[in-house]
């Protein structure tokens, strides 16, 4: 990534704007993939990502994009972040129809 080469070259000097950009490009990375995933979420998902989350094929440019722009901690936690989340709904979607699990 572009942000590490240049901390490395200047390691007494954090520039806020490109910490600024970096992070909002990793935001919009992840916020393309996963809206991907909630408009293909009809289709048979196919490809693995981290902490068990699974997308479909559609998706796999999106997901290139994400894991390209953040940094590898940042996507393991969005992924589980958002992995909970769908958990969570699909649990309280069955409790309502009255599905046990």
């Amino acid at each position: 990534m572009a942000l590490e080469a240049y901390a490395a070259s200047k390691p007494d000097k954090i520039d806020t704007d490109v910490l600024s950009k970096a992070r909002e490009s990793c935001y919009k990375a992840r916020d393309a993939f996963y809206a991907c995933l909630e408009k293909e979420s009809d289709k048979k998902p196919t490809e693995i990502a981290s902490v068990g989350l699974l997308y479909p094929l559609e998706c796999k440019q999106r997901r290139s994009e994400y894991v390209k722009h953040c940094r590898s901690s940042w996507v393991k936690h969005f992924d589980w972040q958002y992995y909970q989340k769908k958990r969570v709904q699909t649990l309280l979607d069955d409790q309502e129809r009255g599905v046990k699990r």
